[in-house]
């Protein structure tokens, strides 16, 4: 079983607007917690004994939740910036700056504004074997993701926010990873849009046959607008 689990956290949340101005997203309260701690509280009754939380933007304010909310979990903060610096930028980046933290195990990675079931994050422990896993759930919208191309339960490849149909199956920020990782996400150069993107360093995998694709049995939230404060209270209401 995974023992580890990588969960970046460490942007800007501009599309909160002000609401992140002075603190990431991912400490917006949503009812009468931040929102990370349903996050965390859905990790560990998932069983996971260390989560290694990527910071950087306001830093100091993920130290703070670190020693108060979040004190009941097993929390280790790694500050991206102080690891990477602040010139490199993009989703392979806090990865990249876990790699001491998770040594040479396999983890699972998730983003920190994301929330999923402890059913779908304790099924993900169990993939603990020579491959790296990409989680996936059915959307509508599929342009607006990214999109595995699927051979089997084999992932061969991968397209960012597609501009022709490629299926509906997205992906959803949900990983499984063998330390191989690492290695690709070192080589990833510049996107169009100037980032270092994690999902590169997944197609290079995915090339070499090690990614395989699994679909998620529960639900994914995302907390990325001022509208999903309320959207995600009233879900974690109707779950009480």
């Amino acid at each position: 079983m995974i023992r580890k689990i990588v969960i970046p956290a460490a942007g800007r949340g501009t599309r909160m607007l002000d609401l992140a101005r002075d603190r990431p997203k991912h400490l917006i309260d949503v009812l009468d917690k931040p929102f990370l701690y349903y996050v965390l509280k859905n990790l560990e009754h998932a069983g996971f004994a260390e989560m290694i939380l990527v910071v950087g933007n306001h830093a100091e304010k993920m130290v703070e939740f670190a020693h108060g909310v979040g004190a009941e979990f097993p929390l280790a903060i790694i500050d991206q910036f102080k690891v990477m610096g602040t010139e490199k930028y993009g989703t392979a980046i806090p990865v990249l700056a876990a790699q001491e933290a998770v040594g040479g195990e396999n983890f699972v990675c998730i983003y920190g504004d994301n929330l999923y079931s402890p059913r779908d994050l304790a099924a993900i422990r169990e993939l603990d074997d020579a491959f790296n896993y990409v989680s996936l759930l059915y959307s509508e919208t599929p342009e607006r993701y990214g999109v595995p191309i699927i051979e089997g339960e084999r992932v061969t490849g991968f397209v960012e926010k597609p501009k022709t149909f490629i299926s509906n199956w997205v992906s959803i920020g949900c990983y499984k990873f063998t330390p191989a990782i690492f290695a690709e996400a070192a080589k990833v150069g510049k996107s169009e849009r100037g980032e270092y993107e994690l999902t590169d360093a997944i197609s290079s995998l995915a090339e070499q046959g090690k990614v395989k694709a699994r679909k998620m049995l529960d639900y994914w939230m995302d907390f990325g607008n001022p509208d999903d404060i309320k959207k995600v209270g009233d879900f974690l209401q109707q779950k009480k």
